[in-house]
């Protein structure tokens, strides 16, 4: 029954919130006052002011000037008729119907007639009339009836049953602002208390995009702030909009309010015209946004084609295909972009052409570096140097590619450590593929370490030794038989080249490591050092080091 209670008085203060609210939309009976006269357009007259004058009462505009007789400014006549005005409107001894037009060539006069002498308050000339288009007796008595008019409602406004209507109404207006801001205030205090429960919004938990986009802490205090913003903005709106309700109910601020109530109302209708002119440009735009993703998406469909292997063209290599897709939906954006833009609200502006105008300039000092990393990525994916996953030495940097990327290639050591290569870097070094022969030639990567021998050691011996360790490796393959390179016969020693060639270009630097070993065991096995010896001979009859015959 309390719930119920509660909903029913949050509808009626409500209802009563937005019955206030409409009569600010909607024009305020000024107490029996007549609306407001309508200027006509002006006229084009070198005479006339460009921008009218208006004689004030009470803060309503009684009367237009665009032009005063002689050499007067019309600013200070209209300062001037705006006092006397308020003097007669509070001089009760005086009547509006007193107010007559007068025609006394070359003037038409407007005064005060009192028992047959005609006090004069206002001249019209025939210059000031041609601004409206009127004659000067039209003009004088369109004058008289608006002043006439202008009296009359302030009197009727001005008065005790006016000012006691305009504060019940006004106290009225103010209870039902100080009921509904309770009930926002505890609408938004129940809101932030069920976000923040983990056990409300099961749309968080379902959802599996927000799982990918956003965690449940991130997600909550996102709606925490778009609940804030909107409270806020709410308070502020309906804060603002009692301003001019309160002001139209009291005489002397009615005048204050109209304005005020002028500028919303001109506000809320400039928006709303502005949204309805951009509807065909809008619909432009989701035709163009429509025709985009339909290319994109059969541009993404046929590079998956030629990606799985579905689709062939003789010399496009499968392993283009996504990047090339990527190019081809990034051309596709920018084509969409650069036809949807006329059509873009405030594209023509002067804000909008200043900001685009300044991201030119930023994306000018700041491209050099970009473009290059850019065309070298390029150039590394056409190339072919390497894929993700190959084994690779880029740079003195030895790993497995993790990403390929535009602007970086970013390689995994041995050690876990993710190095990141600018790609204009990677692009001038030289890069060692280790996988590329087993992929593409379908033969295996070789290893090639080097030992030094003295010239003590039978050369066919150390083959025999090197030989047998590379059988004993596990991790060397019998695809094609190892074999032995003498590169040099140096002073004192000589090189010794073992190739042997791994099974798994992944385990190369193992499988080195492994290989290093079983030459090591081999040679202590024979008793053969593995050392680069250093002799000074004098041949005083000491062995020599060449090997017997029989060796």
């Amino acid at each position: 029954m309390r719930t119920n209670g509660r909903s029913s008085l949050g509808r009626l203060a409500l209802g009563v919130l937005l019955s206030a609210l409409l009569c600010l939309a909607l024009p305020l009976p000024s107490f029996g006052a007549d609306p407001e006269p309508k200027a006509p357009a002006p006229a084009v007259n070198p005479d006339c002011a460009a921008k009218p004058v208006w004689v004030t009462l009470d803060g309503w505009r009684v009367l237009e000037l665009r032009s005063v007789p002689g050499a007067q400014k019309l600013d200070d006549f209209a300062a001037r008729a705006s006092r006397r005005l308020r003097q007669l409107a509070r001089d009760d001894t005086f009547q509006p119907s007193q107010l007559v037009v007068r025609g006394q060539p070359p003037y038409t006069f407007i005064g005060i007639d009192s028992d047959g002498t005609f006090l004069t308050e206002m001249a019209v000339e025939a210059r000031g009339a041609a601004c409206f288009g009127l004659t000067p007796q039209a003009l004088a008595e369109r004058y008289r009836d608006e002043l006439r008019v202008a009296i009359a409602r302030y009197r009727k406004s001005n008065n005790l049953r006016s000012w006691l209507e305009g504060m019940a109404l006004a106290l009225l207006v103010l209870g039902v602002f100080v009921l509904w801001l309770r009930l926002q205030l505890m609408l938004n205090r129940r809101i932030r208390d069920r976000i923040q429960n983990p056990r409300s919004f099961p749309l968080l938990r379902r959802v599996r995009l927000l799982h990918q986009l956003l965690d449940a802490e991130q997600a909550r205090g996102l709606l925490q702030r778009l609940r804030a913003v909107l409270h806020w903005s709410l308070l502020l709106l309906i804060s603002y909009l009692l301003i001019p309700l309160l002001l139209g109910f009291f005489p002397p601020t009615e005048g204050i309010a109209n304005g005020l109530r002028s500028q919303i109302l001109d506000l809320v209708g400039g928006a709303l015209g502005a949204v309805v002119a951009a509807i065909p440009d809008l619909l432009s735009m989701l035709v163009i946004l429509a025709i985009t993703v339909l290319l994109i998406r059969t541009s993404n469909a046929w590079f998956s084609s030629l990606d799985r292997g579905h689709i062939r063209l003789p010399g496009f290599y499968p392993e283009w295909a996504l990047p090339t897709a990527r190019l081809a939906a990034i051309l596709i954006t920018l084509m969409g972009l650069a036809l949807a833009y006329p059509y873009i609200p405030g594209s023509n502006s002067k804000a909008f052409q200043g900001a685009g105008l300044l991201l030119g300039v930023l994306a000018a000092l700041g491209s050099s570096a970009i473009a290059t990393n850019i065309i070298s990525g390029l150039m590394l994916i056409y190339t072919r140097a390497f894929r993700d996953g190959d084994r690779v030495e880029i740079n003195g940097t030895v790993g497995v590619v993790q990403e390929r990327a535009l602007l970086v290639t970013r390689v995994k050591t041995p050690r876990n450590e993710l190095v990141s290569i600018p790609n204009a870097t990677v692009i001038s070094s030289s890069i060692v593929n280790f996988s590329f022969s087993r992929r593409e030639i379908r033969q295996p990567v070789a290893i090639a370490p080097t030992i030094t021998i003295g010239y003590d050691v039978p050369w066919r011996q150390v083959h025999g030794l090197m030989l047998a360790a590379a059988r004993a490796t596990p991790g060397i393959t019998e695809e094609i038989k190892p074999y032995v390179l003498q590169t040099a016969l140096n002073d004192f020693h000589i090189s010794y080249e073992l190739n042997a060639f791994v099974k798994d270009a992944g385990t190369y630097r193992e499988t080195l490591s492994e290989l290093l070993a079983a030459l090591q065991d081999q040679f202590a096995a024979a008793d053969v050092e593995i050392l680069s010896p250093g002799y000074h001979a004098i041949r005083n009859g000491n062995r020599s080091t060449v090997p017997k015959p029989d060796a």
